[in-house]
Parts: structure tokens; sequence; C-alpha cells
């Protein structure tokens, strides 16, 4: 490659530069922000803090699209459309395009909630260290679901806070907790304790022992919410259980492999709870301490080597080692509870038959194709929120079924279909409509045989922004976020998607079900809960996909 100089009797074209100037506002009170970072993203040195009237000024910024972040603390930009289970500190920046004449900036920060509380306790004793959770209601895969956020404690005068929280709707609880220790120290290593301990309960604000009694806490707009609690002293009675296969019992011959085992504690109609239960290898027991109430202990064995579990005719689980479950239920009233024994097996596996329908002039069979056909993702329908890991226990691919099995209880299915060309149309259990139903999972029985509808026919939407939506102008470009709802029972999962003007004034969506949809279009990031019929706008655009052909839509204004 030949290098090339530049001739000295060109003068190279100086880069335009202007002043970016304008204000900063709190977007619950509208009033000015002091003391606010407006800073070009990518360059250190062009931030400012706005004055006390909220205004900044940066000059000397190259003109043309620039990126612009805005932060304060305890307050929050704008959030991504789709909602994450963890706090966003961040959202998308802001893009910008500079000229010499443009119109003054104005960004708006929304202040942070908060929720604090006092604990007080039945013995007068000073509350230091107990526990809380935070749960928040979030939107998945167009659905409102529960999912925890943040933990904390209490400190020496009982008092506990949880800040920096987006506008929401919230559930506090507490973690339970021996009068000595936290309830999470439950194993008396080398024997299985019989003497009860005094303890506080988990409880939900105000005084519920489960989710379903708590109170909503609604913030927004920079409010704080008070939430105390009264804890009374109890109780906690142990509670032991051990492996059936491992004392010779009928029917449950021992394994002579080694096995390690996991538990959770659950109520009686299948939620999960925050107590704990731990093995103790000292006396191959699973021990837990709780107070009166009956709970249900689901167990998971892992194996070390084959068995005689894995001789027998287990269907996928043949030959493999680990994967055992099974579950309990027992009262505590009272009295500690002893000799519990819980059945180890292979979990019923959950079947999904794919059915695949294929075109006139597919030039080969979706089957022949060896990548993944489709996904599933899955989340609690009864409201608890599943712990870390405890969604899908495993899952097997194959090209024309698909084979999973999970903790038992409702839960809602999506789908995720990575191959080209290939969408979904219903998920269906018998008579059950898995897009409207939730599927129920159990180890005494196995679920129904589910069917789901594959199609290689699928439709194109190329969806346009109007022209006055289309430029990029000076100033700040607008941002908008469009949902594309069908109205037919699918499990396949359409997640939100942003238009401005710089990507290009057409969004184009492959790989969709031939079939009806409606286009909302927002002119913010927005949490939709887009498969509650009741949480759609009343305005929509409908559009229909027809199979191998691009469809288009014009956006119309979009809602606030």
């Amino acid at each position: 490659m030949q290098s090339q100089q530049a001739d000295p009797g060109t003068v190279p074209a100086e880069t335009t530069r202007v002043t970016v100037s304008g204000m900063v506002r709190n977007a619950a009170t509208g009033d000015p922000l002091a003391r606010a970072l407006v800073q070009i993203e990518g360059d250190a040195n062009t931030g400012t803090l706005t004055d006390g009237e909220g205004r900044f000024e940066i000059p000397g910024v190259p003109a043309g699209p620039q990126t612009i972040r805005v932060a304060k603390p305890g307050f929050r930009d704008r959030p991504y459309a789709t909602e994450e289970t963890g706090l966003q500190a961040e959202g998308p920046a802001h893009s910008v395009l500079l000229a010499a004449q443009m119109p003054e900036l104005t960004f708006s920060l929304a202040p942070d909630c908060a929720i604090r509380g006092h604990i007080e306790l039945s013995t007068g004793d000073p509350a230091d260290g107990i526990n809380l959770t935070l749960l928040k209601q979030v939107v998945r895969f167009g659905r409102a679901v529960w999912a925890q956020i943040a933990n904390t404690r209490s400190n020496g005068d009982g008092s506990y806070r949880f800040g920096g929280l987006p506008d929401g709707v919230y559930i506090v609880y507490t973690q339970p907790a021996l009068e000595s220790e936290p309830a999470v120290s439950v194993v008396a290593a080398g024997s299985a304790a019989r003497v009860a301990r005094s303890g506080y309960p988990s409880l939900y604000y105000p005084e519920a022992r489960d989710l379903a009694g708590a109170s909503r806490i609604r913030v927004s707009g920079g409010s704080l919410a008070d939430a105390n609690f009264n804890l009374t002293l109890e109780p906690f009675y142990p509670v032991t259980a051990v492996d059936a296969s491992q004392t010779g019992i009928p029917g449950h011959p021992k394994t002579g492999a080694q096995t390690s085992y996991t538990a959770s504690v659950m109520d009686a109609s299948g939620h999960l709870l925050p107590y704990a239960a731990q093995y103790d290898e000292a006396t191959h027991s699973l021990q837990a301490n709780l107070p009166d109430g009956t709970y249900v202990l689901m167990v998971r064995g892992f194996m070390q080597q084959q068995s005689e579990l894995d001789r027998v005719d287990v269907g996928r689980w043949r030959g493999r080692s680990g994967a055992l479950a099974g579950a309990v239920e027992f009262t505590v009233a009272g009295h500690p509870v002893t000799g519990l024994r819980f059945p180890l097996a292979p979990p019923p596996a959950a079947a999904v038959h794919l059915r695949f329908l294929r075109s006139a002039n597919s030039p080969a069979s979706p089957t022949n194709n060896t990548m993944d056909p489709v996904s599933f993702n899955i989340d609690s329908a009864g409201g608890v929120p599943m712990n870390s890991g405890e969604g899908i226990w495993s899952m097997d691919i194959e090209p024309d079924t698909i084979t999973f099995t999970a903790q038992p209880g409702a839960y809602w299915l999506s789908g995720y279909l990575p191959r080209k060309g290939v969408c979904a149309g219903a998920l269906t259990a018998g008579s059950f409509n898995l897009a409207r139903e939730p599927l129920v999972l159990s180890l005494a029985n196995p679920a129904p045989p589910m069917e789901l509808e594959l199609r290689d026919d699928c439709g194109t939407l190329a969806l346009n922004l109007p022209g006055v939506q289309a430029a990029f102008l000076p100033g700040e470009e607008p941002f908008y976020t469009v949902y594309v709802v069908p109205d037919f029972d699918t499990v396949a999962d359409i997640p939100p998607m942003t238009m401005h003007p710089s990507s290009g004034p057409t969004l184009t969506i492959d790989g969709l079900t031939p079939g009806s949809y409606h286009v909302y279009t927002f002119d913010s990031p927005v949490h939709l809960e887009y498969r509650n019929p009741a949480a759609l706008p009343n305005s929509g655009q409908q559009v229909t996909v027809s199979s191998g052909t691009t469809s288009s839509l014009t956006l119309e204004a979009p809602e606030h």
C-alpha cells in the first residue's frame, strides 16, 4: 500500500464547533435541577454541571450527531423499554444533532423513590440485623410478574431503608430469624437437634405469612413510603427428613451411590417460602427450623455415580447421574417433626411435540435443519418469584420434540425461536391453550402432552415513520417505542422495539406468524403488559401479516 501525503497547498476544512445549552428539570415537578451533570459521551472533558437555575452550557462541541448523558445522584434518566429484573441506573442516552442554529435542549430526570420502615420485636429487644427482601412488579414477556430486586438489614434501632427505587409497585417482607442467629443456620452438625428454638417467622408487610396477603406499596415521583413491622417471637421446631431410598423401605431400594441434596420449603399451595433447609452429612438428613404451619419440603438429589435407579428404564434419564426429585408434606403443630422420608425419582418430563406446517413452496422440511427450533422460558404464575436457577431444571431439544423438567408449580411459557424462517402458532395441552392458561407441573403426574405449531410460511412487517417524524432535525432526536402484539394466541415473544430517525425511517421485522396484529407506538420507553388485554391502550393500528410477503404500515402519532 502506498502512503499518501497531504498537498502542502491544501488547507484542511475546519470542523464547525457549536455551543450546547439548555436546561435540566425534575420530571415529577417540572422544577429546574441544579448540579446535574451533562456530558458528551466519549469525551470526559466536555461535561458540565447545571447552575442554580438548572441551566447548562458546553462550548466548542463539534457539530453533527452527538450522544449526551445526563445524571444526578438521587435521580434517574428514562428507562429501557425492556424491563430487566434488576434496577436500571441508566437508560438509553440522548441522541442529539448539533448545529449552529438549534433550539435549546431540555432534559428531565425522575427522582428516585424510597421505602423505609421500623421493626418492633415483641420482646422489646432492638431489632438489629433483621434481613428484609424487596420485590418489584415487573413486565417479563408481556406479563406482570414479581421479581426480587434488593435485600437489606435493619440497623441497631430496627430501622431499614430501600433507596434508589424507580416508580412502581413493591412488596416488602422480613426473612425468618432465630432469636440468637439468622434462621438460615439451621443445621446442628452431627445431630438431629430436637430442641425448639425461638424465632421470628417471615412476615410480609404489614402482617401476612404469604405473598397473597401482602400489601402492595406504590411509589412514584420521588415519594417515600413507610412500611413498619411488628414481629412476634414464636417457637421454631426442628424438622428432619431422610431419603427414603437410603432407609430400606419396601419399594425404595438403596442406591449404593453418593447423593447430594438441595431443598426448598414451600407452603401447602406450592409457593416458595423464605425458610432454609440444609443437609447434614453426619446424620444424612435434611434439617429445617420452622414455626407452626403446613409445609412441603421439595428435594432434589444429585447422584455422583450410576445406581440401581440409573439401570431401570427411566426414558431420557437412563444412564445419567444427578437429577432426582421428591417432596413430602407435613404440619408443624407445637412439637418437632422427625422421621419424615422423601422419595426420590427422576421427575416427570413435560413433552412438547413440534408439529411443522410446511408450505407448498418450501424447499425442505424445517426438521432437516440442525439448529434449535425453539426454546422456552418460564415465569411463575403463582406470584412468588422463583429462586435464582430454580426455573427449568433441564431441557432436551430434538428435531421434533422438546422435553423439560421444572420445579412443581404453575408457569407461563414463552418461546424463543432462533431458527430463521420458522415462526410459531398455538401451544396447546389437550383442550388447554397455554397462551391463556398456565402449565401446571407436579411430581405426582406428568404434564399432559403438548403440541406447538411451527410454520415455515412466515411473513414480514415493515414499519415506517411518517415524514415529519422520520427527519433527524437539529436538537434531540425523537425516540419511539413500538410493540407489535398478535391478535391470536401464541407463546412466541415479540419484544418491544425502538425507532429513531438516525437508524432509518423503516424498521423491518421478519419471522412473523401470519395473522392479524395491533401495533402500539409510544414517544418514550414504556413497559407494556401486552399479554393482558385489559392493559392495552384503546388506540392501536391493526395490520395483517401474510405468508411469504412483506406488509407495510406507517405509524401514527405515538401515545405518550
